[in-house]
């Protein structure tokens, strides 16, 4: 069973849309009772937009991958 923050981007227009504009986010209560409420979405961390889905996951995916990446994305995030 996994354990931990999950990392995600998310598609926010239709699937249809164009321009494609997607978010990372990070949800810290992923495992345990709390994540069973699927309606429930964390703060974006960084947002882009691009004419295709390829597009966006191309610009967000470096970010995914990379934890020192994500770190920091968090720590430059305005306190809720």
């Amino acid at each position: 069973m996994p354990e931990g923050a999950t990392v995600r981007i998310r598609r926010l227009t239709p699937q249809d849309g164009t321009p494609v504009r997607a978010v990372i986010e990070v949800d810290r209560r992923n495992s345990g009772p709390r994540s069973i409420d699927s309606r429930r979405q964390p703060p974006p961390l960084m947002a882009v937009e691009a004419d295709s889905e390829q597009g966006v996951v191309a610009a967000l995916l470096p970010f995914v991958e990379e934890d020192a990446a994500v770190a920091r994305l968090l720590a430059q995030r305005p306190p809720l």
